[in-house]
């Protein structure tokens, strides 16, 4: 199994994908690790997204994981559909604790120094900042991460093509989470994998 930081270093953009027709699981699954971006992030927030993850994990080369988890019940669900790593969009205890009792790669989002100290208790160092833009940008990020070197972190929240260079250009910042490479509906399989070559060649 691999370690949450080479997931997060095995492209510069995690796609955040929401899945409302199983059928669109594959083809955007396929032409996104064509265009280099194998790194896939299946949020709970539909009722086909545990289905969608276990036909995903199908596709040669793809790496996926679950998103929108909050509670371990449902961090239970996303392991039983074969999630290779789990992202939630904040950090309780309980949560982290099943996570890292369940040995899965888990990233847990942060907001402010208390969460991230909160993980810090837990023995977590890779982190989520979410919503990175309603938090304060990178301007935010930059005076969180100061006391905390230790830390490495992917912005996730309103970032998109234009703006992800400059998060990629901060040392502590792995990758960035986007949904702008994933557009909801049935896939049209060359914009998305143009989408994704564009987003795989931002690595700064």
């Amino acid at each position: 199994m691999r370690d949450i930081a080479a997931i997060m270093r095995a492209a510069p953009v995690i796609p955040v994908i929401v899945i409302d027709d199983l059928a669109h699981a594959v083809p955007l699954a396929e032409s996104l690790v064509a265009g280099g971006l194998p790194v896939l992030e299946v949020t709970m927030r539909t009722p086909a997204a545990l289905d969608a993850i276990r036909a995903m994990k199908a596709v040669e080369g793809a790496i996926v994981g679950a998103g929108t988890v909050t509670n371990p019940d449902q961090l239970a669900q996303a392991l039983d559909a074969g999630s290779e790593f789990v992202v939630s969009p904040g950090l309780t205890e309980r949560l982290g604790r099943a996570a890292i009792d369940s040995g899965v790669p888990f990233l847990p989002g942060i907001a402010n120094a208390g969460d991230i100290m909160r993980g810090l208790d837990l023995g977590l160092t890779h982190f989520k900042f979410f919503p990175a833009m309603a938090a304060g940008g990178l301007p935010a990020l930059k005076a969180l991460a100061a006391p905390f070197g230790q830390c490495r972190f992917c912005p996730t929240g309103g970032i998109g093509l234009d703006t992800a260079p400059a998060w990629l250009a901060f040392d502590p910042v792995l990758c960035v989470g986007g949904s702008w490479v994933s557009p909801k509906g049935a896939p049209d399989r060359a914009q998305v994998e143009a989408l994704a070559r564009e987003a795989a060649a931002l690595r700064s």
